[in-house]
Protein backbone atom coordinates (compact mmCIF):
# COMPACT_ATOMS: atom_id res chain seq x y z
CA UNK A 1 0.00 0.00 0.00
CA UNK A 2 1.97 3.76 -0.66
CA UNK A 3 2.33 5.53 1.49
CA UNK A 4 -0.11 8.76 2.46
CA UNK A 5 0.99 12.26 1.10
CA UNK A 6 1.74 14.76 3.33
CA UNK A 7 -0.66 17.83 2.95
CA UNK A 8 2.74 19.77 1.48
CA UNK A 9 2.90 17.10 -1.19
CA UNK A 10 -0.33 17.58 -2.10
CA UNK A 11 0.18 21.05 -1.90
CA UNK A 12 3.14 21.36 -4.33
CA UNK A 13 1.48 18.81 -6.48
CA UNK A 14 -1.31 21.53 -7.26
CA UNK A 15 1.32 24.62 -7.41
CA UNK A 16 1.39 25.46 -3.78
CA UNK A 17 4.42 25.21 -1.51
CA UNK A 18 2.98 24.32 1.80
CA UNK A 19 0.13 22.35 3.15
CA UNK A 20 -1.34 25.77 4.95
CA UNK A 21 -1.59 27.18 0.94
CA UNK A 22 -3.32 24.09 0.18
CA UNK A 23 -5.94 23.76 2.99
CA UNK A 24 -6.41 27.59 2.50
CA UNK A 25 -6.91 27.34 -1.13
CA UNK A 26 -9.78 24.63 -0.96
CA UNK A 27 -11.03 26.85 1.29
CA UNK A 28 -11.72 29.39 -0.87
CA UNK A 29 -12.73 27.54 -3.89
CA UNK A 30 -15.26 25.74 -1.90
CA UNK A 31 -16.67 29.53 -0.84
CA UNK A 32 -16.26 30.49 -4.58
CA UNK A 33 -13.92 33.18 -4.02
CA UNK A 34 -11.90 33.93 -7.33
CA UNK A 35 -8.15 34.55 -6.08
CA UNK A 36 -4.95 35.15 -7.91
CA UNK A 37 -1.92 32.87 -6.21
CA UNK A 38 1.47 34.21 -6.56
CA UNK A 39 0.97 36.07 -9.90
CA UNK A 40 2.64 39.41 -8.24
CA UNK A 41 5.57 40.65 -6.43
CA UNK A 42 7.25 43.19 -5.00
CA UNK A 43 10.87 44.80 -4.49
CA UNK A 44 11.34 46.19 -1.08
CA UNK A 45 14.55 47.13 0.74
CA UNK A 46 16.43 44.66 3.98
CA UNK A 47 16.83 47.34 6.63
CA UNK A 48 20.56 48.02 6.99
CA UNK A 49 22.61 45.79 9.35
CA UNK A 50 25.71 47.78 11.04
CA UNK A 51 29.11 46.80 10.26
CA UNK A 52 32.04 48.19 11.59
CA UNK A 53 35.43 49.20 9.16
CA UNK A 54 38.61 49.31 10.69
CA UNK A 55 41.03 51.45 8.72
CA UNK A 56 44.77 50.18 7.92
CA UNK A 57 46.32 53.88 9.07
CA UNK A 58 45.04 57.31 9.70
CA UNK A 59 47.83 59.62 8.74
CA UNK A 60 48.67 62.48 11.17
CA UNK A 61 47.16 65.26 8.67
CA UNK A 62 43.89 62.97 8.92
CA UNK A 63 44.11 60.80 5.85
CA UNK A 64 42.63 57.49 6.08
CA UNK A 65 45.01 55.21 3.95
CA UNK A 66 44.00 51.13 3.38
CA UNK A 67 46.03 49.02 1.58
CA UNK A 68 44.57 46.35 -0.82
CA UNK A 69 46.43 43.48 -2.03
CA UNK A 70 43.01 41.41 -3.50
CA UNK A 71 40.22 44.20 -3.73
CA UNK A 72 36.86 41.76 -3.96
CA UNK A 73 33.75 42.89 -4.50
CA UNK A 74 32.53 43.31 -0.71
CA UNK A 75 35.75 45.27 -0.48
CA UNK A 76 34.15 47.94 -3.03
CA UNK A 77 31.17 48.06 -1.85
CA UNK A 78 32.13 48.50 1.91
CA UNK A 79 34.41 51.26 0.63
CA UNK A 80 31.52 52.85 -1.37
CA UNK A 81 28.85 52.68 1.45
CA UNK A 82 31.69 54.34 3.57
CA UNK A 83 31.99 57.47 0.94
CA UNK A 84 28.29 57.52 0.47
CA UNK A 85 27.73 57.74 4.98
CA UNK A 86 30.61 59.89 5.49
CA UNK A 87 31.56 62.34 2.46
CA UNK A 88 33.50 64.34 4.70
CA UNK A 89 36.27 61.57 5.06
CA UNK A 90 39.61 61.29 3.33
CA UNK A 91 39.98 57.33 2.63
CA UNK A 92 42.51 56.58 0.17
CA UNK A 93 43.85 53.08 -1.07
CA UNK A 94 46.92 51.86 -1.98
CA UNK A 95 47.56 48.88 -4.33
CA UNK A 96 49.64 46.17 -4.19
CA UNK A 97 49.04 46.67 -7.92
CA UNK A 98 46.54 48.83 -9.35
CA UNK A 99 46.74 47.68 -12.32
CA UNK A 100 45.30 44.61 -11.78
CA UNK A 101 41.39 43.89 -13.05
CA UNK A 102 38.69 43.42 -10.46
CA UNK A 103 37.39 40.46 -12.45
CA UNK A 104 39.27 37.99 -15.11
CA UNK A 105 35.90 39.00 -17.27
CA UNK A 106 35.98 42.75 -16.99
CA UNK A 107 38.47 45.42 -18.63
CA UNK A 108 38.36 47.54 -15.14
CA UNK A 109 41.14 47.72 -13.15
CA UNK A 110 41.61 48.68 -9.65
CA UNK A 111 43.42 52.36 -10.50
CA UNK A 112 39.96 53.06 -12.91
CA UNK A 113 37.33 51.98 -10.09
CA UNK A 114 39.17 54.01 -8.26
CA UNK A 115 38.87 57.16 -10.37
CA UNK A 116 35.33 56.33 -11.30
CA UNK A 117 34.46 56.42 -7.78
CA UNK A 118 36.13 59.63 -6.61
CA UNK A 119 39.24 57.57 -4.51
CA UNK A 120 42.53 58.64 -4.36
CA UNK A 121 45.29 55.71 -5.46
CA UNK A 122 48.68 54.58 -5.08
CA UNK A 123 51.04 51.94 -6.11
CA UNK A 124 52.85 49.97 -3.34
CA UNK A 125 53.44 52.70 -0.52
CA UNK A 126 52.20 55.73 0.49
CA UNK A 127 53.48 58.83 -1.22
CA UNK A 128 55.30 61.04 0.32
CA UNK A 129 52.97 64.21 -1.31
CA UNK A 130 49.81 62.57 1.11
CA UNK A 131 52.73 62.48 3.99
CA UNK A 132 52.75 65.79 3.13
CA UNK A 133 49.93 67.46 2.56
CA UNK A 134 49.11 69.92 5.16
CA UNK A 135 46.82 69.26 8.75
CA UNK A 136 43.05 69.95 7.48
CA UNK A 137 41.12 70.80 10.70
CA UNK A 138 38.02 69.83 9.05
CA UNK A 139 38.85 66.51 7.74
CA UNK A 140 40.72 65.35 11.46
CA UNK A 141 37.78 67.15 13.41
CA UNK A 142 35.36 64.63 10.86
CA UNK A 143 37.50 61.94 11.35
CA UNK A 144 37.37 61.60 15.01
CA UNK A 145 33.52 62.55 14.81
CA UNK A 146 33.04 58.79 13.88
CA UNK A 147 35.92 56.92 15.03
CA UNK A 148 35.61 55.04 18.31
CA UNK A 149 38.75 53.83 20.00
CA UNK A 150 38.75 49.93 19.64
CA UNK A 151 38.70 47.93 23.04
CA UNK A 152 42.33 46.47 23.82
CA UNK A 153 43.21 43.28 22.40
CA UNK A 154 43.48 40.50 25.26
CA UNK A 155 47.05 39.39 26.58
CA UNK A 156 47.75 43.03 25.13
CA UNK A 157 49.31 46.05 27.54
Amino acid sequence: MPKAKSKAQVGALHGFRSGLENVNARFLTEWKVKVEYEQYDLTYTKPATLHRYTPDFILPNGIIVETKGRFLTADRQKHILIKQQYPQLDLRFVFSNPNTRISKQSKTTYAIWCQSHGFQYAAKVIPTEWLDEPNDPVRKAALYQVLRQKPAKKGSK
